[in-house]
């Protein structure tokens, strides 16, 4: 990359309730959003794409679930230089349940919803979503005039969030669940009804109505995220995210790469 104006690159390092991060490059930063794994393990994953988690100098929470937040205090004890950025309520509960451990106030900083935060070559916008965490929110992370949006972890793509999403370059996208898996497969009732939920996960329908509502012309790339172990399969979430091709008010260029993501293996790095 010497040499090169850098203007993002990004690899989904581990997605799945196993435990989410993902990684985020300008040329003047490198970011995780979400540390879901044990540092060790992040640490790892990011060797394996060349990174030296020292280089890291800043983390975005989406929400406190463990497989989202579950290795951010031990990276924020171990190393100084990372801030870490999350909502008021996110940083609340994460701190009254104990859930990271103690963590060092001069790291924490509040990102409220519905924010832009500006670091150099990096602007990082965030937004609320609909998941039954304290207070769960996402990103769109642009540089040099390209977007990466992320969504996964909710309930329903409002209009609010479709408007904040929309036209990215790439995108996170959930595709947690198949509706008929879900419904004939071996989680208990109750549990069934929370991911159906308004505040529950994105079924494979759900992710290719929103994106059919938001990709455009300038959407290169599409990682297909979150993919229940149980409730899916990646040949079903590529053939549904196949149908964006097929919807008739959907401005998808044919070139557009879907890509599947799964727990502990890094996708290739995508450069924006």
């Amino acid at each position: 990359m010497k040499g090169k104006f850098l203007k993002l690159r990004i690899s989904i390092l581990s997605s799945g309730s196993a435990g989410n991060t993902t990684l985020i490059e300008s040329e003047h930063h490198k970011v995780l959003l979400d540390a879901g794994l044990s540092g060790k393990k992040i640490a790892n994953l990011l060797a394996q794409r060349g990174v030296d988690i020292k280089d890291i100098d800043m983390v975005f929470l989406s929400h406190d679930h463990t497989d989202h937040s579950g290795g951010l205090g031990v990276l924020m004890r171990r190393y100084s230089q990372l801030n870490a950025y999350a909502n008021e309520g996110t940083w609340k509960y994460l701190q009254e349940s104990n859930k990271i451990g103690k963590i060092p106030k001069e790291q924490i900083n509040i990102f409220a919803p519905e924010t832009t935060k500006i670091f150099d070559d990096l602007e990082v916008h965030s937004f609320a979503t609909s998941h039954d965490a304290a207070e769960p929110q996402y990103y769109v992370f642009c540089s040099g005039g390209k977007r990466f949006a992320c969504l996964t972890d909710t309930g329903y793509v409002s209009s609010s969030v479709k408007m904040q999403i929309e036209a990215a370059d790439a995108y996170l996208m959930e595709f947690n669940y198949d509706d008929m898996m879900l419904r004939n497969g071996p989680y208990s009732w109750s549990l069934k009804q929370r991911i159906l939920s308004d505040v529950g996960h994105l079924s494979n329908e759900q992710a290719v109505e929103a994106l059919g509502d938001v990709v455009s012309r300038e959407t290169k790339y599409i990682f297909l995220a979150h993919i229940s172990q149980h409730n899916n399969d990646q040949l079903l979430v590529k053939k549904s995210a196949l149908q964006l091709f097929e919807q008739r008010d959907a401005d998808v260029d044919s070139d557009v790469q879907f890509m599947t993501t799964a727990p502990m293996k890094p996708s290739k790095f995508i450069e924006l």
